[in-house]
């Protein structure tokens, strides 16, 4: 696994070991970030359940401003933080060890994140219970947007009862990419 793009390209990325975690494949990170390239300079950027933290990291890369990941294995904590040294994007970022729902109370009041990047464990719908957290958070604003990684079969018809709109939707060959916003 390797930063695509920008002030740490081609550097290569330690992952975590074992199955706990599920990297997004290089292929699939780039056409993600093709597709933000006008949203990611100088923005603020929430990578939830990080993994090694090869997301928020190509965010940093590309020109964010600042991230925040958020991950509760500490063997992937560990590796966040090891290529966030690597990659020398440390000062830019902020690591926090803990379930995303307590870490959003943790942000909440602090700042508002233009991007929002979610990639939780597949088919426990656990992206509902994000959502539910995020809407009532003022950690994003209408302005923001949150992308959900999820199985191509997740069902998201419940979000515009939650006050959001689907902006986009990006099939692979095994998942999918979902981009919302707040309704206005």
């Amino acid at each position: 696994m390797r930063v695509i793009a920008g002030s740490a390209r081609r550097l290569q990325l330690k992952t975590v070991e074992g199955i706990g975690t599920r990297p997004t494949t290089d292929r699939i990170k780039e056409t993600l970030f093709n597709m933000l390239q006008n949203d990611i300079e100088d923005c603020s950027f929430l990578d939830l359940f990080s993994g090694s933290g090869a997301i928020g990291i190509e965010a940093l890369s590309r020109g964010a401003e600042y991230a925040v990941f958020v991950e509760n294995n500490k063997n992937a904590v560990k590796c966040i933080k090891d290529n966030l040294m690597f990659t020398k994007l440390s000062d830019k970022a902020r690591v926090i060890e803990n379930s995303v729902l307590s870490a959003i109370n943790i942000l909440n009041g602090n700042r508002v994140f233009d991007v929002v990047f979610m990639d939780p464990p597949y088919n426990k719908n656990i992206e509902k219970e994000i959502l539910e957290k995020l809407i009532k958070s003022n950690i994003i604003d209408n302005k923001s947007l949150i992308i959900s990684e999820a199985s191509l079969d997740t069902d998201f018809s419940y979000v515009s009862d939650m006050g959001y709109e689907v902006i986009k939707e990006k099939l692979y060959k095994t998942n999918k990419h979902i981009f919302l916003k707040k309704k206005i």
